[in-house]
């Protein structure tokens, strides 16, 4: 491991975000909510126009209709929340996000998906180590993510926005969807990593106690996710590697 940064085979368990840390798809989400938050906006004549802030202040991290209410709501827009299964053309805050869905699910399965290779370096270190993993993510569509990288086999634990939803467990930054997550691992949060690339989900993972909240910069910025409660701070999961390894699990994704 890196000298200046924790050997996390040392902890009980390490718990992942899924967007943003394990794959690529934040970047996907992105695109969908600018795609249909443009539109929306601009039908209803709804200022000021959505900005790639938005996403960051609103939507990341987040369960998808928490997150569309949220952003509405920065606008002075009220709407009914509706029910899980309104139509995508529902005018509900549940229609909105199913509006959403149907773009980023057309973006999946057109282009699929590969995880971070340094994500997939750190995790065959975890591993070979025996450390357990889990995903704690905010995401309905985290099984089909996994599925269609082709890793869903690697996480015993899957607590996504489906289990959340079951649950009836509040979104991130509130701490339930990790520490929920360390329960169905059977570890300790206080021995026991977080990874997040949101903001929210930072925050989440601090107000859970756990021993170590690791920040992975992927537009957050370094300074906003040590400000939310991060330890460290890293480009890419690579950077917890060794010399070699490091080097071909430098950041992107696998091939």
């Amino acid at each position: 491991m890196s000298a200046h940064l924790p050997d996390l085979t040392a902890y009980d368990a390490v718990l992942f975000d899924l967007d943003g840390v394990i794959t690529p798809t934040a970047e996907v989400h992105r695109h969908a909510w600018r795609a249909m938050f443009d539109e929306f906006f601009a039908d209803r004549g709804i200022v000021p126009a959505y900005a790639e802030d938005d996403y960051f202040t609103h939507l990341d991290g987040k369960k998808r209709y928490d997150g569309v209410a949220s952003l509405l709501t920065s606008r002075g827009v009220s709407l009914p929340f509706g029910d899980p299964a309104d139509s995508p053309a529902a005018d509900t805050v549940c229609g909105v996000g199913n509006r959403k869905n149907v773009v980023f699910s057309r973006i999946l399965a057109e282009e699929g998906i590969e995880p971070y290779r340094g994500t997939m370096a750190l995790l065959d270190v975890l591993d070979a180590a025996g450390v357990p993993v889990a995903v704690v993510s905010s995401s309905k569509n985290a099984e089909p993510v996994l599925a269609a990288a082709g890793i869903r086999g690697r996480f015993p634990v899957v607590m996504d926005g489906v289990v959340a939803e079951r649950e009836n467990l509040p979104s991130k930054p509130a701490p339930d969807v990790f520490l929920a997550a360390a329960r169905m691992t059977g570890v300790d949060p206080a021995g026991s990593v977080a990874v997040e690339d949101a903001l929210s989900g930072v925050e989440s993972a601090a107000a859970g106690g756990f021993g170590l909240v690791v920040g992975v910069d992927r537009g957050a910025g370094h300074d906003a996710l040590t400000a939310a409660g991060a330890h460290v701070v890293v480009g890419d999961l690579a950077e917890f590697l060794n010399g070699a390894a490091a080097a071909s699990a430098a950041s992107g994704t696998a091939v």
